[in-house]
């Protein structure tokens, strides 16, 4: 049995969803004045439909809202007697088509949302067409035979037809409500420093945690809002490299980003939120060996950062520049090697090789003439000493001189400009 609720203009959608709520965990809003829910089993709460239907009114007019009640044993014929028909409307089971059979055939139009995604046809151009072969009532559509229906006007014409006999084109799709990943601590003191700090966010995570695990979601993000006792507010934002939902590893991870950027005063009440994401399904193969969880490799990264900062730690980046081992660090997300090996490569593509070159800089002493070097001596065996015959330079390899700016004023030494010249 299902149920059909149609407000009047200006309504709050929330609020007639709300009062649908009341009475089934199982609505779909058809449109921001229209819900429809299902009714199975509130005969032994309420009694039967009509009652069902009256006390629904009733709820609704508590409310201050003015609604149409329709119910029936498919959700077509309830949201078509619904928009038809003001009141209360309740249609005994087995007498759909009879009861839709006078109503005029522009109620179609108002079931547009029931459309399948696939359907290349509006149930407006169906309607200009069946008003030019003389149809004008649900009944007379209905009784068309459905072969020459599909001939003419296709799978969509079928599945409309099935609507004007009473028939649902598709199930309820029930709507998930909003739920907020939210936990708000008011401290009765305040407090300082991340050892209390630990405390207040376990109690905060956990209950996120177990909010997560009810709804098979994972954190995308993790917010912490942390309301001093000089009215501001000290919020930071993590990025989390999957989905996950275990409390410690939250808790962890919050702790290590404010012990590298610390309030700047007391605090005294505390708030996490997240933003939820689908949770994260794990294959392992018989074939590889598995990475280790993103939990533990979120918490080693943001160990690593707190000890030794932001920039010094992730993975390596090519940089364009010209600075003999110029890199950068982007945040260390490993990719499985076999989704890695299934990627299609370009045309003419080649597998990439990685080249590493490691070695220990090696002491030498030069004599300078005039700016130019005239003399090398080398220390470590195997290497030659001597007079230097040909030299090409200097090479301007730090500094960036060549960017605009630094050509005409360059910066001194040891202040990020020019640190030595070299010579080949």
């Amino acid at each position: 049995m299902f149920g059909s609720l149609y407000a009047a203009e200006g309504t709050d959608p929330a609020a007639l969803a709300a009062v649908a709520r009341e009475f089934s965990p199982r609505i779909e809003a058809c449109g921001p004045r229209e819900i429809t829910l299902d009714l199975s089993g509130l005969e032994r709460l309420f009694g039967d439909a009509r009652t069902i239907a009256a006390e629904l009114r009733r709820t609704a007019a508590d409310r201050g809202l003015r609604v149409r009640v329709a119910i029936a044993a498919t959700r077509a014929t309830a949201r078509l007697f619904v928009h038809h028909r003001a009141g209360l409307t309740v249609i005994e089971p087995g007498r759909e088509a009879e009861m839709l059979a006078a109503l005029p055939l522009s109620l179609l139009g108002s079931l547009s949302h029931d459309q399948h995604p696939n359907d290349s046809n509006d149930p407006n151009a169906l309607l200009s067409t069946l008003r030019r072969w003389g149809v004008q009532t649900l009944g007379e559509f209905a009784a068309l035979p459905s072969d020459e229906v599909a001939m003419r006007l296709g799978q969509a014409g079928v599945q409309w037809q099935r609507v004007a006999r009473g028939e649902d084109r598709r199930p309820l799709v029930p709507a998930v409500p909003e739920e907020r990943f939210e936990q708000t601590l008011e401290l009765d003191w305040p407090i300082e420093g991340i050892e209390p700090l630990s405390f207040v966010l376990g109690r905060l995570c956990e209950p996120l945690s177990a909010q997560l695990e009810r709804r098979d979601r994972g954190a995308a993000t993790l917010h912490v809002r942390l309301h001093l006792v000089s009215r501001a507010i000290h919020e930071r934002s993590l990025q989390l490299p999957a989905p996950m939902r275990d409390a410690r590893t939250l808790r962890t991870l919050a702790l290590l980003d404010l012990e590298s950027h610390p309030p700047d005063a007391a605090i005294d009440r505390v708030t996490v939120a997240i933003d939820p994401t689908p949770g994260r399904i794990v294959q392992f193969s018989l074939l590889t060996r598995p990475l280790p969880s993103p939990e533990h490799l979120s918490t080693l990264a943001a160990r690593l950062a707190a000890l030794m900062g932001e920039e010094r730690c992730g993975s390596p980046v090519l940089v364009d520049s010209w600075r003999p081992g110029a890199c950068a660090m982007k945040p260390f997300a490993p990719r499985d090697s076999a989704l890695a090996r299934s990627e299609p490569r370009g045309d003419g593509a080649r597998p990439a090789v990685a080249l590493r070159r490691f070695r220990r800089p090696m002491p030498a002493r030069v004599r300078v003439e005039a700016g130019r070097p005239v003399h090398i001596w080398m220390d470590r065996r195997g290497f030659s000493s001597g007079r230097i015959a040909c030299a090409a330079g200097p090479w301007r390899t730090s500094g960036e001189w060549w960017e605009e700016g630094l050509v005409s004023s360059p910066p001194r030494s040891g202040e990020g400009g020019w640190d030595h010249d070299e010579w080949d």
